[in-house]
Parts: C-alpha cells; sequence; structure tokens
C-alpha cells in the first residue's frame, strides 16, 4: 500500500499504546496476559550486532536505541532538538512499516510518545540555567521573568517570546536582548556616556552628509544609502548623522536644541541610541538658559514666571534651614524632584521645559510657593519674628524678602517697601548706619594704638 493509505488505515485502528492485551484467547480461553518485552541479545540480537541491514532495523536503532531521556551537560544547543525532530519522524515512519497490533509497533508509539513530550519539555525551557546577572560592555543586565510578548529585541529586532525564551533587561540604560543575541552586542551602554558626558548637543540636526560617513551605519558600520539598497539611511534628528533600520527603528523623542532655541516641542526621529540617551537626561539640570539663549525670557512669558517663583523659594530656604518645625514638618521635600530648584533660579531640566510649555509646573510650583509662605507668614512665630521693618517710612506690616511689593538691598540684604526704596535709592539707612559703626570702631583701634 501507498504511504497515505497505510496511514489512514492505521489510524482507523485507533491502536492504544498502553493496551497490552491480544484478542486471541489464552491457554485457558481467557485473553494472554500482557507481557514486557526487555531489549536483551536474545530478544533483538540485531540492535547489539554490527549487521543492520534493513532500513527499518536502522530506524528502530535511532528511534529506541538512544537515550533521550537523560538531560544534556551544559546548555542545550540546536542539534540536541535536532536530533529528537528526526528521531520523531523515523518513529513515524517505523510505525507505518512494522505489523499492526504488534508488541514492536506499540513499544514505537511509546517511544514515539516520550520522544514529544522530551522535545516539548525542550522548547518550553531551553536556557533554565541563566544566570540572573550579565556584565557586558558595562551593562549590567539583569534577567526578567515577565512572559510579556510586547517587548523587542535591540540587537536583531525581533519580537521576545517570554514564554519560551529567555531575555534580559539593563538596569542602566533598559537595552533588552535575547540571551542568545546577548554575545553579539556591539553598543555600550548608554548611562556610562550619561555619567561622563552630561552636556546636549545643541546644534539643530548637525548633519554632516551621508558620503563623510563612508555610505555607513554612524554606530554599526553597516552599509546603508538613501536608496534603500542594501539598506535604507534613516536620520536622527539629534545627532544629524545616519543610520540603519536596526540602529533607527523611527523612534520619536523631542529634541532640546529645537526647544531651547526655536521653543518646539513636536516629536523628531531619533536613533536608538539617542533615544536612551534622551530620555536618562530628562531630569537632568544641565541647561543654563541665560548663557545658552538669554532672549527666550523675552517671548516666553512664562519662563519669567517660573525664574520668580524659584527665586523666592531661593529666599524663603534661610528660613526652613534655621527653623525647627519647618525642619520636622520637611517642608523642602515637596521639591524632592526638582532639587536643584532649591539650589539656583537658572538652571533647567528638559522636563521642567516640557512641563512649563504644558503649565504644569506653573501650577505645582505656585502651589508650593504659597504653602512655604504661609508657614513663614502666618503659621511659625519664630520665621515671623526674622521679618524686616521698612526703615525708610516705619509704617506697614512686617516685610519679607519675597514679597511682590518689596525691594532688597544688596549690601546688607535689608527689606524695604519697594515705592520707598526707589524714592531714597542713594540711602540705605542700614548700609549708613553699619558703615558708621566701622568707623567708630577703626577709630577706637586708632586710639589705642597709639596709647
Amino acid at each position: 500500500m501507498e504511504y497515505d493509505e497505510r496511514l489512514a488505515h492505521f489510524r482507523q485502528t485507533r491502536l492504544n499504546p498502553f493496551d497490552r492485551g491480544e484478542d486471541e484467547d489464552g491457554p485457558q480461553g481467557g485473553k494472554t496476559p500482557p507481557q514486557k518485552v526487555y531489549l536483551t541479545k536474545e530478544t533483538r540480537p540485531e540492535l547489539f550486532t554490527g549487521n543492520r541491514n534493513s532500513n527499518s532495523d536502522r530506524t528502530m536503532d535511532l528511534g529506541l536505541a538512544e537515550d533521550h531521556f537523560s538531560r544534556p551537560m551544559g546548555s542545550l544547543v540546536a542539534s540536541d532538538i535536532e536530533q529528537l525532530k528526526l528521531a520523531i519522524e523515523e518513529c513515524k515512519k517505523l510505525i507505518l512499516e512494522l505489523p499492526e497490533h504488534s508488541e514492536r509497533q506499540k513499544d514505537t508509539v511509546v517511544k514515539l510518545i516520550h520522544l514529544r513530550l522530551k522535545l516539548q519539555e525542550l522548547k518550553k525551557d531551553p536556557e533554565e540555567d541563566e544566570p540572573n546577572l550579565r556584565i557586558v560592555l558595562e551593562h549590567r543586565f539583569s534577567k526578567e521573568k515577565s512572559k510579556s510578548v510586547k517587548q523587542t529585541c535591540d540587537k536583531c529586532s525581533t519580537i521576545i517570546w517570554g514564554l519560551i525564551q529567555t531575555w534580559y533587561t539593563c538596569t542602566g540604560c533598559y537595552y533588552r536582548c535575547h540571551s542568545k543575541c546577548m554575545n553579539l552586542i556591539t553598543k555600550p551602554c548608554v548611562r556610562s556616556k550619561v555619567s561622563h558626558q552630561s552636556e546636549y548637543e545643541l546644534s539643530i540636526c548637525p548633519e554632516i552628509g551621508l558620503d563623510r560617513q563612508d555610505y555607513r551605519c554612524a554606530e554599526c558600520r553597516a552599509p546603508n544609502s538613501l536608496r534603500g539598497v542594501p539598506s535604507e539611511a534613516r536620520q536622527c534628528d539629534y545627532t544629524g548623522q545616519y543610520y540603519c533600520s536596526t540602529c533607527h527603528w523611527n523612534d520619536t523623542a523631542i529634541v532640546p536644541a529645537r526647544v531651547i532655541h526655536n521653543w518646539e516641542f513636536e516629536p523628531r526621529k531619533v536613533c536608538r541610541s539617542s533615544l536612551r540617551y534622551l530620555a536618562l537626561m530628562m531630569s537632568r539640570p544641565v541647561l543654563k538658559l541665560k548663557e545658552i539663549n538669554p532672549l527666550l525670557f523675552n517671548f516666553v512669558e512664562e519662563l519669567v514666571e517660573i525664574r520668580k517663583l524659584r527665586q523666592d523659594i531661593l529666599l524663603m530656604k534661610p528660613y526652613f534651614i534655621t527653623c525647627k518645625e519647618a525642619m520636622e514638618a520637611r517642608l523642602l521635600l515637596q521639591l524632592q524632584d526638582r532639587q536643584h530648584f532649591v539650589e539656583n533660579d537658572d538652571m533647567y531640566s528638559l522636563q521642567d521645559l516640557i512641563d512649563i510649555s504644558c503649565g504644569r509646573l506653573s501650577c505645582s510650583l505656585t502651589e508650593i510657593h504659597t504653602t512655604f509662605a504661609k508657614h513663614i507668614k502666618l503659621d511659625c512665630e519664630r520665621c515671623q519674628a526674622k521679618g524686616f521693618v521698612c526703615e525708610l517710612c516705619k509704617e506697614g506690616d512686617i516685610l519679607f524678602p519675597f514679597d511682590s511689593h518689596t525691594s532688597v538691598c544688596h549690601e546688607c540684604s535689608a527689606v524695604f517697601h519697594r515705592d520707598c526704596y526707589y524714592d531714597n535709592s542713594t540711602t540705605c539707612p542700614r548700609c549708613a548706619r553699619m558703615t558708621e559703626r566701622k568707623q567708630d570702631d577703626d577709630d577706637d583701634d586708632g586710639k589705642d594704638s597709639r596709647i
């Protein structure tokens, strides 16, 4: 019979490999009890001799004699799975060639079931002995336990099947890859660049041309061109260089140079390394706007408002440092996400500028400013006692340097009403008093020296 006919006939018989009973009656009129068949030199001499003439014997030896049930030493390779697949195919062919309902056929079916289970086990957990932490090119890779299939390998650009594949994520730059791709990584960790070079490229798309790159990817040096032969050249708006499709996935990000010079927040296409670098630099206060583009304050009113609020917070800081209640309440920790706001008033992060453009920073900073002022002027008597009385008019309420209607002397930090200070800008009573006291001290020292 042909192969298809034998296969159809075999399926119709619905052979149960675990039923060892025979249809013929035994010596006492019952069915012959099942008997175990052991592979020995007496029962199967062809398996223990070098004389294997028939193809069936060779197939049976491959399917039954090899030990596919012991766990392989070390990590599994693709050849182990391929050998199991070959053994399964040979067992299938042998089952169709052997006599139906024979002991040999039943043993082969049982062997086929075990081989399939073994193959399924290897595919399900191919790399169970992988370490939890690996270090490659300054990447600190941590083994992931998530079974999500929504991740993509940054090396081979294919989907990571978490159910059957082991994958790692760098704890520094969040670079993701298969376990099998780790030895092929050529990109160092971006966090090391952030640690050693915490500054942005502030030129808008500084293109040098694909010919200057020798028609190769700026990162992996793979050949590419604008025509897409052999691969498409894609430009990164942050670096201005061209990359291949493996290093540039058409991801988009806000480019700092366009924000500072044009106040433009439209995301642009960047390469993978620039995307990770910009993500790590997002909250770092490295932009000094007064030096990079001071004219920006003339066109963006929100920046002027934020600068005034930050200057007021810096004036409030000395009150909190010397106030026990403020230290216990940890008022300054309300700005722990923007620590640079309590250190200076001219450094900004890219995240600050993004929040300013959408109005989030103005609302949150105004609320914090109100809380700080309420503590100093209303809630705390010690902070109230550190206020000032205008020495020019000697009228009105207690003044504080962060009040909107006051002016502060640049020499002695005394606080006056703004109108009073401008009307008497040539004279500061406190500075005059301190100067007179210093002259008296100098005169006393001169008299003591003459004596």
